[in-house]
């Protein structure tokens, strides 16, 4: 397997994770009563909006032609550890049920 075909399995895993995270967190809004509720829906909708950024990055990148791809790569690397922050300071916001 290439490191290309390597990162992007990377990706795609980390992709898998937050989309479990924000279903996770939207059955805690179900559940939640109506002040909390308001406030798990807000988190909810900033969370999709990173991870719809990154699930568009990351088609950006699986189109990309391979003398596009290191580019591609080292601004993906930045974009992810800012959306990896950003998601965590999010989730910690809340402790989700188990």
């Amino acid at each position: 397997m290439s490191s290309r075909d390597q990162y992007l399995q990377q990706f795609k895993s980390k992709l898998d994770e937050w989309n479990a995270e924000i279903d996770k967190l939207e059955k805690n809004a179900r559940d939640a009563q109506t002040d909390a509720k308001a406030r798990y829906e807000k988190q909810i909708a900033e969370l999709r909006e990173m991870r719809d950024d990154a699930q568009k990055r990351f088609a950006e990148m699986q189109a990309a032609s391979t003398d596009a791809w290191d580019a591609m790569a080292k601004g993906a690397e930045k974009a992810w550890q800012a959306w990896t922050d950003a998601f965590d300071e999010a989730r910690s916001k809340f402790k989700p049920k188990d």
